[in-house]
């Protein structure tokens, strides 16, 4: 039997899952590989961990604004609720220890062990075009000071390990309430725009006070543990919510193919392009800001128009990407169960390939949307194929 067809049989009941997990994946490579060419992008020669992003190109264009905001907005929100739809199940398969122990495993030790140094490799370029220099002592003591220790990418992984934690330690105290949560998920099986106005508040309530009181873009920092501080309590809410729903059987009722919720799938993504375009013309052509300025309208009142824009369309796309992946994956596909084993290796891998190609083409005289294209195709393909390398490395795949 096939790798592919053991998958298929192993987890055909979740493969739509893996299959959406990988697509995530992908877009969070094509989001690093977009950040060297958008127009608002800067890098600042002090801390290069302060700019947008380690490498940025004189190639701009406003179609990678438009794209990268676009995933920004939804994507990491929609990864933390899939990484917690399995969890509660498996602690009560494995057991509090073994559980714990697998998250050690699974988690922490790549975060830790297998993060710092690729990220050590990624960055290379970043301290290279802001100082000139290619003294490696330099540069390690740069990393771990001026830039204080920077995770990339693996962030996610770190706060995933954190949030594990926390579920694994509290949730023997709190089953009979995951519980009761979980039983009421079916009731939304068929009352799409009720789950929608549910997911809506839930996400404001979470997310804007933070972000109004402490601002979108600010990061926290602990060693090589980082995290964007506005936005930590929506992504623990949306763990939690995928935890809560992995508890019932979302197969057979919310996400079930005669669900609403799955049927009407196109209708969330159109919603989600209708908030996410009166969001960008409004990034445009600041016309809140004007309203503002010339007194017809208190900032406070613009900001809560804009976040409802904003928050609009993260809950919209959450719920449209999920029920297109489970309504559209009928049957396995070798490809992308390839994609789906190595996903996370990939994860890991990709942001050298990305920040080294975006590095080698900062002279090439070509538009930025060529730029892009070779960054991502050039990052997938690499970080993919030496994923497929590594995991015949018996120690890799203990891990990985």
């Amino acid at each position: 039997m096939t790798a592919d067809l053991k998958l298929h049989n192993q987890n055909s009941r979740t493969l739509w899952l893996d299959y959406l997990k990988s697509f995530i994946t992908v877009l969070v490579i094509a989001h690093h590989a977009s950040l060297a060419y958008t127009t608002f992008t800067w890098f600042d020669s002090t801390a290069y961990i302060q700019s947008t992003a380690p490498i940025v190109d004189n190639k701009r264009w406003i179609g990678m604004d438009v794209f990268e905001n676009f995933n920004d907005i939804f994507f990491m929100f929609l990864m933390f609720f899939i990484g917690g739809i399995f969890l509660v199940k498996s602690m009560e398969k494995k057991g509090m220890a073994t559980f714990l122990k697998d998250r050690v495993k699974r988690l922490f030790i790549p975060f830790l062990f297998l993060g710092t140094p690729l990220m050590l490799l990624a960055y290379f370029p970043a301290y290279y075009t802001a100082y000139g220099k290619l003294s490696l002592s330099c540069y390690l003591a740069d990393f771990f000071t001026v830039e204080s220790w920077p995770p990339g990418p693996p962030w996610f992984i770190g706060i995933l390990f954190v949030f594990n934690l926390i579920l694994g330690i509290t949730y023997p105290f709190l089953k009979p309430v995951f519980q009761r949560w979980s039983n009421s998920i079916c009731y939304f099986t068929n009352r799409p725009i009720t789950l929608f106005t549910v997911l809506f508040c839930i996400t404001f309530t979470f997310y804007v006070p933070f972000a109004y009181f402490l601002g979108e873009g600010k990061w926290v920092s602990f060693g090589p543990l980082d995290f964007q501080l506005s936005r930590l309590a929506a992504y623990f809410c949306y763990f939690l919510l995928g935890a809560v729903a992995g508890m019932s059987d979302f197969e057979n009722h919310i996400f079930s193919l005669h669900s609403r919720l799955v049927v009407q799938w196109k209708y969330f993504l159109l919603l989600s392009l209708v908030f996410y375009s009166a969001l960008t013309y409004h990034n445009i052509t600041d016309i809140l800001g004007q309203f503002v300025d010339n007194g017809s309208m208190p900032e406070l009142a613009a900001w809560m128009i804009y976040y409802t824009l904003y928050v609009g369309s993260c809950t919209a796309s959450c719920i449209g990407f999920t029920g297109m992946f489970r309504a559209l994956v009928k049957k396995s596909c070798p490809l992308w169960n390839s994609l789906s084993q190595n996903a996370y290796l990939i994860y890991l891998l990709h942001y050298i390939f990305v920040v080294w190609i975006q590095f080698f083409l900062l002279q090439c005289e070509v538009s930025a949307g060529l730029k892009f294209m070779i960054v991502f195709v050039l990052s997938l393909s690499a970080s993919w194929i030496f994923s497929i390398w590594l995991r015949k490395i018996n120690l890799f795949r203990r891990f990985l």
